[in-house]
């Protein structure tokens, strides 16, 4: 994991400023986030759950006001999720000090914290630079936050979701078959959940595409690669052709069944990602 040092920083954690004890949470890049340990992330880093669970908590309310709810960083203190002097602390030898006597000269005041709640702090901070650096530890949130009423309204409306897709049909039952973070995915970025095909009959959403040489003959297949110099492609009985390409020679014509997917994908709010999901979710 790369380790990042704070520009101007002669040590990494600091500004906790007297704000932090006073001031609301600032709204920013993952303030609204939790701030609860994942099981794997306590285990994995050796820390003691029940420190972690006060520890998060503690620091949303002492130090989040400058640093965020999750120690991320906001433009009032740094990172400390990637805090060199964090990542290098060993059971509080590097941390505890910073915490214990404040930093007066960087804006950092002591906050009169005992011995037991700063060492839940650091047990906190442990495992959320240890689940930063092992992503398979992260928690995933509530995906189903929206309203299935107006996701469906949004999907008969203003999506257009039903001029291609019909709930009766290719979506029926889609919302037993899979959770709430997958099925957020397949709609959102359905190319990302292994659509595509190589071989017989192309499956649904793969890029086919079909070239026409100069005497006139053609080809066509699931797409393998397309650039200014190359096509290539595998064919139904899953043959390899590559064309080099010069201009507009030979002809090339690409079909991607799931581009107004991409498309729409910049114009979508919060909240219709969510009122979808949350109106797929109710097709059993």
């Amino acid at each position: 994991m790369l380790k990042f040092k704070p520009a101007g920083a002669s040590v990494v954690l600091l500004a906790w400023a007297a704000c932090a004890v006073f001031a609301q949470i600032p709204t920013s890049s993952g303030a609204k986030a939790t701030i609860a340990g994942s099981p794997a992330a306590i285990t994995a880093s050796k820390q003691n759950p029940d420190a972690v669970e006060r520890g998060g908590p503690l620091f949303s309310a002492k130090c989040g006001g400058c640093h965020g709810a999750t120690a991320k960083g906001t433009q009032k203190a740094p990172d400390l999720v990637r805090s060199l002097l964090v990542l290098d602390d060993e059971k509080g030898n590097l941390i505890a000090p910073v915490i214990r006597n404040g930093r007066p000269d960087k804006g950092m005041p002591k906050l009169n914290l005992t011995e037991d709640q700063i060492s839940d702090i650091i047990a906190w901070l442990h495992v959320q630079t240890f689940a930063a650096d092992h992503r398979n530890t992260y928690v995933f949130l509530n995906a189903l936050t929206g309203d299935p009423r107006k996701g469906e309204a949004y999907f008969n409306g203003a999506g257009k979701c039903n001029t291609c897709h019909s709930t009766t049909g290719d979506l029926k039952g889609i919302g037993a078959k899979y959770d709430a973070h997958d099925l957020q995915g397949h709609w959102l970025q359905p190319r990302s959940f292994g659509r595509g095909g190589r071989g017989g009959s192309p499956s649904r959403g793969a890029v086919t595409v079909t070239v026409t040489l100069p005497d006139g003959k053609s080809y066509s297949g699931v797409m393998e690669r397309l650039d200014d110099f190359n096509v290539a492609f595998h064919d139904s009985n899953g043959d390899y052709h590559s064309f080099d390409r010069n201009g507009d020679v030979p002809k090339v014509v690409v079909n991607d069944p799931l581009k107004a997917h991409i498309d729409m994908l910049k114009g979508y709010t919060d909240s219709d990602i969510h009122n979808v999901t949350a109106y797929l979710e109710t097709l059993k």
